[in-house]
């Protein structure tokens, strides 16, 4: 009969500075991103099996572009209109980020022709500023991860939540896969195993 591993009693446990910080993210409830974002999809588009996500700049309009690699192929999203501006649901199996030495894969739409890195499954990361922003990406109840907004130094260990830190998104449902902003800082994204939301702002 399998039994039970014994508690590791020598584990150090919460100081009570702590335990205040987790119940602090625990008791933060999920709101709107502040002004001047934007949720672009009204909520979050569905992607199934998503892998990862990278960013570029139509030079057509100058809006940021997200691509998104899952194992239903290729897409391209406009991170301003939310449309989904390219698709391909057979690309090259020798050429995503599982075997690129930089986590790139070609683009597909606008950007043809060139490279974009990708953030998730595979490794690689997004800035995690841009534009006065921070974003910071919190477990109190792993495996569940909370994603908290901040603006001009706010600092959700100290500033009370609504005034200079939000709780914007609490993924409980699928594997997070990247979470950050644009290089142009116009664009927040949260990619998970099952789905992409977008938060976009105007320039400076």
């Amino acid at each position: 009969m399998r039994s039970e591993p014994a508690p590791d009693h020598g584990a150090p446990g919460l100081t009570p500075y702590q335990e205040s910080l987790r119940r602090r993210l625990l008791t933060a409830p999920v709101v709107p991103a502040p002004a001047p974002w934007r949720n672009v999809f009204g909520g979050m588009a569905a992607v199934g099996g998503l892998t990862g996500i990278g960013f570029g700049v139509d030079p057509a309009t100058d809006h940021d572009l997200v691509m998104v690699v899952s194992s239903q192929g290729y897409g391209v999203f406009d991170a301003v209109t939310g449309e989904r501006i390219a698709r391909d649901r057979d690309p090259e199996d020798d050429d995503g980020p599982d075997v690129s030495p930089d986590l790139s894969c070609p683009w597909i739409g606008p950007l043809a022709g060139q490279r974009v890195r990708v953030a998730g499954l595979y490794g690689g990361g997004l800035h995690s500023s841009g534009g006065g922003w921070r974003v910071d990406v919190e477990a109190p109840d792993w495996p569940h991860h909370r994603i908290l907004l901040s603006s001009n130094g706010g600092n959700w260990h100290r500033a009370p939540h609504t005034e200079g830190w939000w709780h914007v998104l609490h993924s409980t449902w699928s594997t997070l896969r990247a979470v950050g902003f644009s290089p142009t800082g116009r664009t927040l994204a949260v990619a998970t195993s099952s789905d992409l939301t977008l938060w976009t702002r105007d320039p400076l």
